[in-house]
């Protein structure tokens, strides 16, 4: 485990509990972090050097957990001496970098994931299952918040720290190429670090059906914490709501087309149906991560969140910053 601050503490926990894993080396620079993490698994050795890592007889896989600053080159080194990696997002800072991550991947040959929680969590992948369904039918656009007052990052902004989260769903909800990326955003606190930031995204989803439109709202400087998804069909919507027991709400609400009418005002109605909340068996999405991740270590699987997933998360991250800089001009992607 290389990294055991407030995020990497997690990943020690859920590791040390895993009956079909066993935790021998604990990294972290900061001696206070490191003790901490060495309390939650006493049976692994702590160090604060990578390198002890890298060289021990003992290691299979390596969990990175560090500033993202780092999660590229780490990981390229990790692959270097034939480890397979679970790489917190995002997994790079730039597109260059990770494509020489996944040039290592590929000598290596061994098993990538990259932590794209949200994509683990089971109302995410109940959410996916309406959408492929055809329940709501097509998709006209898709709205996200992830904000709150949040605790402030050195390395990375509010579209870098929170944006793989929102984006990495939104790509796996709609199946397709991105068009265009816009962002426009702000820097209160920290001058040259986005706090607060506006990305809109056009999506070609595949089969050639009408563009979709998607809105994220992503910042660290808000009076509460947000955590929500909504998606609108033409015949449902339904809203994924992370901060709340009731994790999903299908909306079956909208507007019909009769087959026949006498006047323009009669084309359009509004039907205002039922909201159904479904049962949604919860289960940590980080403890599922961590599962399917030994299941594709042991099975030589490919993740869910694969290192070509990761890679295109980070290019849209990329074009988002692009167009940042360029005062919200809309950046093609491809």
């Amino acid at each position: 485990m290389v990294g055991t601050g407030a995020w990497g503490l997690s990943h020690v926990r859920t590791f040390a509990a895993e009956p079909r894993a066993e935790l021998t080396w604990l990294c972290d620079t900061d001696p206070s972090a490191l003790a901490r993490a060495v309390a939650l698994a006493p049976g692994a050795r702590g160090t604060r050097l990578v390198a002890d890592i890298m060289v021990a007889a003992d290691v299979d896989a390596v969990v990175i957990a560090t500033p993202a600053i780092t999660h590229a080159e780490l990981a390229v080194r990790c692959l270097e001496h034939g480890h397979h990696v679970l790489v917190e997002k995002p997994l790079a800072l730039s597109t260059g970098a990770a494509e020489a991550l996944a040039t290592a991947a590929e000598r290596a040959g061994t098993v990538v994931l990259v932590g794209h929680l949200m994509l683990y969590h089971p109302a995410v992948e109940y959410l996916r299952k309406l959408v492929m369904s055809g329940e709501l039918g097509e998709i006209f656009y898709l709205s996200s918040v992830r904000a709150n007052l949040g605790r402030l990052r050195r390395d990375e902004s509010a579209l870098w720290s929170f944006g793989p989260h929102d984006l990495s769903m939104i790509e796996y909800l709609v199946p397709g190429a991105p068009v265009t990326v816009s962002a426009r955003g702000a820097s209160y606190l920290q001058p040259g670090i986005a706090d607060v930031v506006f990305v809109n995204l056009e999506l070609a989803p595949a089969g050639g059906a009408r563009p979709v439109m998607a809105q994220i709202h992503l910042s660290w400087l808000n009076p509460r914490k947000e955590r929500r998804l909504t998606v609108v069909g033409s015949r449902k919507m339904v809203e994924f709501d992370d901060c709340s027991p009731e994790k999903i709400r299908l909306y079956d609400r909208g507007y019909d087309r009769p087959p026949e009418f006498s006047s323009f005002a009669e084309y359009l109605t509004i039907r205002n149906g039922d909201i159904y909340i479904p049962e949604v068996a919860m289960e940590e999405p980080l403890v599922v991560q961590v599962r399917h991740f030994l299941d594709c270590v042991e099975q030589g699987r490919q993740p869910r969140t694969d290192l070509a997933s990761g890679i295109r998360v980070v290019r849209l991250l990329a074009a988002a910053q692009t167009s940042l800089e360029r005062d919200g001009a809309p950046f093609r992607v491809g």
